[in-house]
């Protein structure tokens, strides 16, 4: 898989960063907290750490391995930001282009309003608000909003819907809010994954494959996992009401063992080797082993905060707390949040840090000011535990 060089070559104290080994195997997995994990910290291109710890699948006993695939949900958004930014590379498109210009369903797009009535929006979606989550677009994850329950009528979660009916049925649902006006975590990653194959004109899955994966050498990442591989598949469990692990998604029945539509916002499998691929081409500028898949400068316009004013997440957020675990002192940029000020975050950071992470509490961020990457996989949703601010601790504390 990788290879480690020795930490003091890194410019990590040894024994300190081994106190992620202690954290990680006696709070989270002995005591039955999490199944098994896996945690990668490099710097200056060079992986100083990297271990595995427990199960991959509790009930048939297979640990975590090197070449353990996990379910990455919502880390599939920087991968699908990435590649439509490759065709704004091409001048394919602006990024204050309406998305009518390519998807003609959002043409008559409405907004609801708090008393009810649906408007007209002030202003048209564009692709930057794709890109930044500022489109109105949502989730539907609020049961008790009006929209959100039109979300759950109008089954957009149907696997078996192609992109283009996606968006279809999305684009005739009202607006949580006007672009532009707020920030809102939502679908509109999946129809910047739209975007891609109708500004392409192939397939969205197909696109990723030649344009990021081949060129990274990404062996292991897709939407479907192929049946010869199942047994390197990771159990997604949850915790019931005792706070026992359950199966959430069982590698022998998996969603992921059939075809479905290759959502952008949350649908790819990964390695962390493969991760650590797309990562290492971030922190590299945009390229990776002589394959350029991004511009230099496109990638640092990417990860500046692009949010209206400069304004953090928490002063736009649509809730009062957009990530769960606060967003104070983070903006957001083309499909990943940027830390503003480490103060006001109230956690040991760098500014213009990025990152994001999945529901089954994976996650990334690179760190252009100590050269530094950390990625981290497990399989459990709907965690109440700080997996990303715990090990920014473990990491700063150990750089010498």
């Amino acid at each position: 898989m990788m290879h480690c060089v020795d930490m003091s070559t890194a410019g990590f104290d040894e024994a300190r960063l081994e106190r992620i080994t202690d954290h990680l195997a006696s709070r989270y997995v002995q005591p039955g907290k999490i199944a098994g994990c896996q945690a990668l910290v490099a710097r200056h291109g060079s992986v100083a750490y990297l271990r595995s710890f427990g199960c991959a699948d509790l009930e048939r006993a297979a640990p975590v391995r090197d070449d353990t695939i996990w379910r990455i949900y919502s880390m599939t958004k920087p991968i699908t930001s990435v590649a439509l930014l490759t065709l704004y590379e091409q001048a394919r498109f602006e990024l204050n282009d309406p998305i009518e210009r390519f998807l003609p369903e959002w043409r008559d797009v409405r907004v609801r309003e708090g008393d009810g009535r649906l408007v007209a929006p002030e202003r048209p979606i564009t692709v930057r608000d794709l890109l930044m989550h500022t489109s109105g677009v949502g989730y539907g994850f609020d049961p008790a909003h009006p929209v959100d329950q039109l979300y759950a009528e109008a089954d957009l979660r149907d696997p078996t819907h192609t992109l283009e009916e996606f968006s279809r049925r999305l684009a005739a649902l009202p607006l949580k809010f006007h672009p532009g006006t707020r920030w809102h975590y939502s679908y509109a990653t999946d129809l910047c994954g739209r975007l891609v194959e109708v500004i392409s004109g192939r397939p969205f899955d197909q696109y990723l494959r030649e344009v990021v994966f081949e060129p990274l050498g990404m062996v292991d990442t897709g939407f479907v996992i192929p049946e010869r591989e199942v047994g390197r598949l990771a159990a997604n469990y949850r915790r019931n009401a005792d706070k026992a692990l359950e199966v959430f998604d069982d590698p022998r029945t998996s969603v992921y063992l059939r075809p479905r539509r290759p959502s952008g916002g949350g649908g790819l499998l990964s390695t962390t080797a493969d991760y650590h691929r797309f990562v290492e081409m971030l922190r590299r500028g945009g390229e990776l082993d002589g394959h350029r898949v991004l511009g230099e400068r496109t990638l640092r316009f990417m990860v500046r905060n692009h949010l209206p004013g400069g304004a953090s997440m928490s002063r736009l957020s649509l809730e009062s707390d957009a990530l769960g675990t606060g967003s104070a002192g983070i903006g957001f940029g083309l499909g990943f949040a940027v830390i503003l000020d480490p103060a006001e975050m109230g956690a040991i950071a760098s500014p213009g840090e990025y990152f994001w992470g999945g529901a089954a509490a994976t996650l990334f961020w690179v760190d252009p000011v100590e050269d530094l990457a950390v990625i981290f996989m497990t399989q459990l949703m709907e965690s109440p535990f700080d997996f990303r601010g715990q090990l920014r601790q473990l990491v700063h504390q150990a750089l010498v």
